[in-house]
């Protein structure tokens, strides 16, 4: 009971902190594709999808991994060749669990009013909190992961921008 009640406490307190930080990103917290564009910006991201960076599948579910970094946040998809923030892929119709198995760390996935997923609402999970959401709508997304480390004082929560595509069904 006792740790609910600090857990709500973090969570309010980091989305009341993201609510003070509107969409602000410095260039290190995005991750560009290799042409130095951000993939939202393609004229067709999802051209951008490919094995490597698609996640999920019939057989092995979608995972994505929040931890609280030195400096950021991060959110590092199960792919074949895992980036944290990087963007990623994911089909339509596929569950996606976010989780974070760093120790005390509770985050808030905030796609803002145009979620690709069902439900539509922010994604708050934490340690032993992992929270599955499905693909609903295709498109490119940005988002604000972020993530906060109980028992710290100045600086326990940190965010960052990233992007997510969501193609064609399964």
């Amino acid at each position: 009971m006792k740790i609910q009640r600090y857990f709500a406490i973090y969570c309010t307190l980091f989305l009341l902190v993201l609510g003070l930080l509107p969409n602000r990103a410095t260039g290190e917290e995005k991750k560009k594709k290799s042409g130095g564009q951000y993939a939202c910006s393609e004229p067709n991201p999802a051209s951008l999808c490919n094995a490597s960076n698609t996640c999920g599948s019939a057989s092995a579910p979608c995972t994505v991994e929040v931890k609280r970094t030195a400096s950021s946040s991060s959110a590092t998809p199960n792919v074949a060749d895992p980036k944290g923030n990087a963007f990623f892929c994911v089909k339509s119709g596929t569950t996606v669990t976010w989780q974070s198995s760093s120790k005390n760390t509770g985050f808030v996935i905030d796609f803002g009013p145009t979620s690709p997923f069902d439900p539509p609402d922010a994604i708050i999970g934490g340690t032993n909190k992992a929270a599955s959401v499905v693909a609903a709508r295709q498109g490119c997304f940005k988002y604000s992961v972020g993530a906060c480390n109980s028992g710290g004082i100045y600086g326990m929560c940190k965010a960052a921008q990233a992007e997510a595509i969501v193609i064609g069904g399964q």
